[in-house]
């Protein structure tokens, strides 16, 4: 360890530079998407290593950190002052300097990710280049290849766009660090403790009323953060406590708040990094993918409301009796809709979101001097500057680690063959198909954070899922070179089924990051809160279903609304049938009649010929519907006379 002078101010000057870097590169541009890459990893990995083991010393950094810093710094430098003299070279041959930064770029960008996740995606890294350079030689059949030389391979990592400055780091570098900017400029702004107000004024009354706090406030905070651990941490903080203290039992509380939080990763306009790489990768604008998921989002954040409102019944938790009037709390805040609102605005007028997101951040700061108390100065605006940084450092420096295997996989042709696999072992079934990517994606899921689980998913298995969405006639003249517009919407309702189900790992056993830190604040068993988070966010499995057998995604506007109208009943009746419980424990009889109008409310109304058997009108929604509300109207009912019952004797 090394003493260095007033260290945490010049790491605080410096991250304030990084994003003024990006924010003037990503509004008013400059320089090319390769350099601009590549000085967004040396920018990030060297504040990474300075700052992410920092010494509990104050001014002390570890020698080791402070040269791989200056390490990293120099690739960006060398790709400024070498690339064109490569090009010159015939065939464009890489010196001996060149292989050595390329080699070194490529294990900076390894160690920085295994000291900010862990071991795993550093192992699957070295696997893949294992594979590439000299393995798969080794295998037999599909997955079978010949092997590429070190020289090619590096040139292709280093200074073309299929690998580590490829199109996933100028997602990163543009869409996803803007927008983790413009959520910095919020929270400093005071949004997220008005975020928590608006929603125990607004939810807090209800029975069971700190649970809805919980899921309301971790919806409006997953508008302006697409991290289910920061939203967790954020927000939880506050109303785990306030829902314990209610009454709910620590378990439950933490995994309301660990489902919630991870619905904020779901939750339109901003919806993590995976929706800015899903638009690069779909070619499908950025506003048509947020349009089509806000239905989707407010059916998953019902479904747990509904689990809370059943527990909270079965528990006898009234709501909250708060004093908060929502119109003085909205005075207050209101400046806070006007920088969401010119973001929303722009990217529907056509702006690019890395533009619109510049201006909502102008938005945030001249908004805020339309307060009395929560104006930005100097101080905040700086100070969101250096968390604008710091809060990008690990899925910055991960997405470009993750170029490498998406390159790999691409240039060895794993992709297509992981997806003829899929269509194979699912034979020719839409349902099996999704099954297996879900277990892919748990397993996935235990070492890579969501978005690198999403990329790789998208990569392996999206051509796969979109050839069985088809009908045969579609894929016929896909097939013979027809261009169908339909196809789109079917090509982003896969990626949007990859991407719900790379979620679980933040609430699926053994490795469950948001689960984890709810159980962190609740103070219970981590393993136990995963298993009831992985329960009440059971709509991150079910509305993949809708995507894949309805129009939720690929229907028109009035086919979606029939879709969400029904599906709100048709996964609170889920929620009954699991939990066994309404106003009082249900009969083995009554969840099996609710579970028949789970199954009708919740599929296409082309499943069943319902009319061919039974002489009636065919549609499925509207019989399922019958029978939901037939089914509580009879609950209801003995649950009345047993209360007068139990008051005569």
């Amino acid at each position: 360890m090394i003493t260095i002078k007033y260290f945490k101010e010049i790491t605080f000057v410096y991250a304030i530079f990084i994003s003024l870097f990006h924010f003037g590169v990503n509004i008013w541009g400059g320089i090319s998407d390769l350099w601009f890459n590549s000085a967004h990893f040396a920018l990030l990995a060297s504040l990474g290593f300075l700052t992410y083991e920092a010494a509990k010393e104050e001014n002390k950094v570890s020698i080791l950190n402070l040269i791989f810093a200056v390490l990293s710094l120099s690739t960006f430098f060398y790709m400024m002052f070498f690339e064109e003299s490569l090009y010159a070279v015939a065939n464009s041959q890489m010196r001996m300097s060149d292989l050595i930064v390329a080699g070194m770029t490529i294990a900076l960008a390894t160690i920085m990710v295994k000291k900010s996740t862990g071991y795993i995606i550093p192992g699957i890294i070295i696997f893949c280049i294992a594979y590439l350079l000299f393995l798969g030689q080794h295998f037999e059949g599909v997955f079978a290849f010949g092997g590429m030389s070190v020289e090619r391979f590096l040139y292709r990592m280093f200074y073309t766009s299929e690998g580590l400055f490829g199109p996933i780091a100028t997602i990163s570098s543009t869409y996803v660090f803007m927008f983790i900017l413009f959520a910095a400029f919020l929270l400093k702004s005071g949004a997220g403790d008005f975020i928590v107000d608006l929603s125990d004024a607004v939810a807090g009354r209800f029975t069971g009323g700190t649970g809805h706090v919980a899921v309301f406030s971790s919806a409006l905070m997953g508008t302006i953060s697409g991290s289910a651990v920061a939203n967790t941490v954020s927000t939880g903080s506050i109303t785990i406590p306030m829902m314990k203290k209610a009454g709910f039992r620590g378990t439950f509380a933490a995994a309301v708040e660990a489902a919630a939080s991870t619905g904020g990763q779901i939750m339109p306009p901003i919806m993590g990094a995976g929706a800015f790489i899903m638009a690069q990768m779909t070619h499908i604008p950025f506003v048509t993918i947020i349009a089509v998921s806000v239905l989707p989002a407010i059916l998953y954040f019902a479904s747990i409301s509904v689990y809370i409102h059943i527990h909270a019944k079965e528990n006898d938790i009234k709501g909250s009796n708060n004093n908060i009037k929502i119109l003085p709390l909205l005075r207050e805040g209101f400046h806070f809709i006007i920088p969401l609102s010119t973001l929303v605005g722009l990217l529907v007028y056509g702006f690019t979101p890395t533009y619109a997101a510049g201006i909502a951040i102008v938005a945030i700061i001249a908004s805020s001097y339309l307060t009395k108390n929560k104006r930005m100065g100097v101080k905040e605006i700086l100070g969101a500057l250096a968390l604008g940084s710091q809060n990008m450092i690990v899925t910055g420096v991960l997405l470009i680690a993750v170029g490498v295997i998406v390159g790999i996989i691409n240039i060895s042709g794993v992709g297509i063959t992981f997806s003829q696999l899929i269509m194979e072992w699912s034979g020719n079934s839409l349902l099996i198909a999704i099954v297996l990517i879900a277990i892919a994606s748990l397993v996935l899921g235990m070492g890579l954070p969501v978005t690198a689980s999403y990329v790789v998913l998208s990569v392996l298995s999206a051509p796969a899922l979109v050839g069985l969405m088809l009908s045969p006639e579609m894929a016929a003249l896909v097939n013979a070179g027809i261009d169908i517009p339909e196809v789109t919407m079917y090509l982003l309702s896969a990626h949007l089924i990859i991407f719900w189900l790379s979620q679980d790992s933040n609430l699926t056993p053994p490795v469950c990051l948001a689960a984890f830190a709810a159980a962190a604040i609740a103070k219970t068993p981590p393993m136990k809160t995963g298993l009831v988070s992985w329960k009440v966010g059971k709509g991150m499995y079910i509305i993949p279903l809708l995507f894949a057998f309805t129009p939720l995604v690929t229907g028109t506007w009035i086919e979606r609304f029939e879709i969400f109208f029904f599906g709100i009943f048709g996964i609170a009746a889920f929620a009954i049938v699991m939990e066994g419980y309404w106003d009082k424990k249900m009969s083995i009889l009554e969840r099996f009649v609710f579970a028949v109008s789970v199954v009708l409310l919740l599929t296409p109304d082309s499943a069943f010929d319902i009319e061919s058997y039974f002489g009636i009108v065919n549609n499925t929604h509207i019989i399922g519907m019958i029978i939901f509300v037939v089914s509580m109207g009879l609950h209801k009912m003995m649950y009345k006379e047993g209360k007068e019952y139990e008051k005569v004797n």
